[in-house]
Parts: C-alpha cells; sequence; structure tokens
C-alpha cells in the first residue's frame, strides 16, 4: 500500500466516522435506533480503488447511477449476492434506467432504487426469469415535485404500478424512492421527505410491501439528517464520504 492510498483510506474512514454519528444522533433523536438507516454510499465517478477503501472501512451499500460505469466497479470488487461472497458489498442502482439496460441491470444489482413505469417492471421481471434470477427487490421513485428535468412516477400513477408488481413473480417491491429539488436551505425539503413517508405508510397500510417494513430511500449529503427525522431507512450519501467528485 503506497503512502498516498493509506492517506487517503484515513481520510475517508474519518469522513465515515463523522457520517455514520450523525446517522446514529439524528436516529435516536426521532426516536428511533441507528441500524433502522441503511447507509449507501453513492461511488458513482469514483474509482474502485475508493470502493474499496470504503468497503475496507466497513461500508456495505454502494450506490451508482449508470449502469455502464458501474459494470467495471461491480466485476472488479464482486457482490455479496453473486460472486462475491460475504465480504464483498450489496448494489444499488439509484439512476435513471432506461428500459435497454433492464437486463443488464438484473445482472449487476442487488436493489433498483428507480422504478417509474409499467414498462420497466415487466422488462425486468421478464429479465429475471430468463436470468434464473428468483428475487430484484425494487423501489418506485416518486416525483412528488413536478421537476421535468427528473425522471419518477407521480402520485397518481403509483397504483397502477403497485398492482403491476404485486402479479409478478420475481420484482418485489420494496419501497419508495424521491429524489426532491435541491435548496440551499435545507428545510424547504423536509415537506418532500413527510410526503413520501405518508405515501408509504398509506400503501404499507394496503400490504403493498408484503411483509417488509416499506423502505424509505430519501436524503443525501446536504439533507439526510433532515430525512432520517421524517423517516427515511436508506440514506444515498456520495460527497461527505468520498469528497469532490472527479472532473470528467
Amino acid at each position: 500500500m503506497t503512502e498516498t492510498v493509506r492517506q487517503t483510506g484515513d481520510a475517508l474512514g474519518a469522513r465515515l466516522d463523522e457520517i455514520r454519528g450523525r446517522i446514529a444522533e439524528c436516529a435516536r433523536r426521532a426516536g428511533r435506533v441507528p441500524e433502522d438507516v441503511t447507509l449507501i454510499a453513492v461511488s458513482k465517478t469514483h474509482a474502485a480503488e475508493a470502493v474499496q477503501s470504503a468497503l475496507a472501512a466497513g461500508v456495505a451499500d454502494f450506490g451508482e447511477n449508470r449502469v455502464q460505469e458501474a459494470e467495471g466497479k461491480i466485476e472488479t470488487i464482486g457482490r455479496a449476492v453473486g460472486t462475491g461472497g460475504a465480504s464483498a458489498p450489496r448494489w444499488h442502482l439509484i439512476g435513471h434506467l432506461q428500459s435497454n439496460k433492464a437486463r443488464r441491470a438484473v445482472k449487476l444489482f442487488d436493489v433498483i432504487h428507480t422504478i417509474d413505469s409499467a414498462e420497466l417492471i415487466e422488462r425486468l421481471e421478464r429479465a429475471c426469469a430468463e436470468d434464473g434470477r428468483a428475487e430484484l427487490p425494487v423501489l418506485l421513485q416518486v416525483d412528488l415535485a413536478g421537476e421535468t428535468s427528473k425522471a419518477g412516477a407521480t402520485v397518481d400513477a403509483l397504483p397502477e404500478l403497485i398492482e403491476r408488481a404485486a402479479v409478478c413473480k420475481h420484482v418485489r417491491l420494496a419501497g419508495l424512492m424521491t429524489l426532491p429539488p435541491f435548496y440551499e436551505e435545507a428545510e424547504q425539503v423536509r415537506p418532500f421527505f413527510r410526503r413520501l413517508r405518508e405515501l408509504r405508510d398509506e400503501w404499507q397500510g394496503r400490504g403493498a410491501f408484503g411483509e417488509g417494513r416499506g423502505e424509505l430511500s430519501m436524503g443525501m449529503s446536504h439533507d439526510f439528517e433532515l430525512a432520517i427525522a421524517e423517516g427515511a431507512t436508506m440514506v444515498r450519501v456520495g460527497t461527505a464520504i468520498f469528497g469532490a467528485r472527479p472532473a470528467r
């Protein structure tokens, strides 16, 4: 191990310790236990070496935005569900999934957070059947702000998507995800997190998530504490762990 790599790993470990401490404190303030919240380290644009440093520091879950970029990292590092064994991480697709990438996503990712159409559910279901994958946990991405620049299903579209997922043999609906607008003042995003929790609670009461609790994937580096206060069970943190993204 070179001195530069060691120093980079030490800095990353220190940032992780800080983030974990903030997650734990926020969970306790909300009357929850820290183990209720899964930290997903968003490794998009960062090299496999950075992922390996985070893995060595105890991170178990990583988030990637693009199928193509993730493929090389996953092949290098492995998957907890797959060829990597227990020491390898779980991989979450947190970026928009194009229908023509569905088959590849089934082979690569452990969880997909960004389902927003019945067509995508159907493609993933067929790909799982053809690939021999027994189960694929997915979350529905809900567009709560009507931003044309972002993907996501409308609230009105949820009943159709939930009904479609309910009849799948392989695709399993695990929860909801949202990507709210960015505000300099993080408190302004709280209503979006609260609304997603209310939707989760409503559909949980209708049995949409089976025996599961109904995951809430919400909150990033600048607002994850608000998300936890409003019930997040998964937070997606990148810059606060890995530092600024490298220039493309």
